[in-house]
């Protein structure tokens, strides 16, 4: 065993014991043990659970986009205030700068790629234990927690005439055209999902300091060439793989969807559509950070000091 399937065991091992742990439950209320149906379900509650999980994580990664999005004024401040320095002092000093901004707003670029970087380790055990389904029954072997019985069933279980563990590049016993056809569906609907999903945070959840900055033309690029590279891959994904990964796209959007419509960026079209909504209902306007930590603390209690009911001040009564 080498390094890298050393690291990857446990998270292998975490993979294959929630998919049979969900295909147990599935049998159990009576859907087919070796339909492919059963097992694509399996897949789907994989990515519930990991994905449930990854909440609190998620909230760290809008507060870090909200506070990489406040900085943006300051950043181009640094920027212009460093324009035409290419001496290694003044590179040394920009950077010490730019980290002590980062730490004082308490945010930094790479918060907001963490989620992804979490759920890697996963996908790539997903992608080795459908991999190897194959393998591991020509050996007589399990796979993780999946025993041979289950890889047996795993192998020979299809969705639309295509096996799982088929890839448009290797696909050893399932029907050719159905296996063609649902790879190229899922390859453009985890791609189309990936798009979408972001281009939404750019059309809505900025504000035009944010998108006029550097960094978000950085973004910009990244916008169109993240869902080439996956569509590229896909075609090397088993089709259980593109499942999952589709599925966790479908969920990032519609996560995506419920902060810009209830909390989004102030300053952002979004934030200007919710004030609109709040208005067109008679409701009062969201307090409007600028995202300073001191500000964010005191907010709370300056509603609750608002809410609390003033009490009748009684009069001192003339003595008779």
């Amino acid at each position: 065993m080498d390094f890298f399937e050393t690291i990857m065991f446990p998270f292998k091992w975490l993979v294959s014991v929630i998919m049979v742990g969900f295909h147990e439950g599935l049998s159990f209320i009576g859907l087919p043990e070796a339909s492919g149906w059963t097992w694509t379900l399996s897949i789907i509650g994989l990515v519930l659970v990991i994905r449930a999980a990854l909440i609190p994580v998620f909230v760290k990664q809008i507060k870090a986009q909200r506070g990489m999005q406040l900085l943006q004024p300051d950043l181009k401040k640094l920027q212009d205030k460093y324009k035409g320095k290419t001496d290694q002092l003044s590179r040394q000093a920009m950077a010490q700068e730019q980290m002590a901004m980062y730490k004082k707003h308490g945010t930094n670029p790479f918060s907001a790629c963490l989620p992804m970087l979490i759920q890697m380790p996963f996908f790539f055990a997903l992608f080795q234990v459908l991999s190897g389904i194959s393998s591991a029954r020509d050996k007589g072997q399990g796979i993780g927690a999946m025993g041979h019985d289950q890889v047996v069933q795993f192998d020979d279980s299809t969705i639309f005439g295509a096996p799982l563990s088929a890839t448009l590049l290797h696909n050893p016993e399932g029907n050719p055209l159905a296996v063609t056809i649902l790879t190229i569906v899922m390859i453009l609907a985890m791609t189309a999902s990936q798009f979408i999903t972001q281009k939404q945070i750019m059309a809505k959840n900025m504000s035009e300091e944010a998108m006029a900055s550097p960094f978000m033309r950085q973004q910009k690029m990244m916008l169109y060439i993240l869902p080439i590279v996956f569509g590229v891959g896909g075609i090397n994904f088993p089709i259980g793989v593109l499942i999952y990964w589709t599925t966790t796209n479908l969920w990032t959007m519609a996560q995506q969807f419920f902060v810009i419509r209830r909390m989004p960026t102030p300053g952002s079209p979004a934030a200007k559509a919710l004030a609109e909504r709040r208005a067109a209902k008679g409701l009062p306007a969201l307090p409007i950070l600028s995202g300073k930590r001191e500000e964010v603390e005191a907010a709370p209690a300056v509603v609750e000091v608002k809410s609390q009911r003033v009490q009748p001040q009684r009069k001192n009564r003339k003595k008779k």
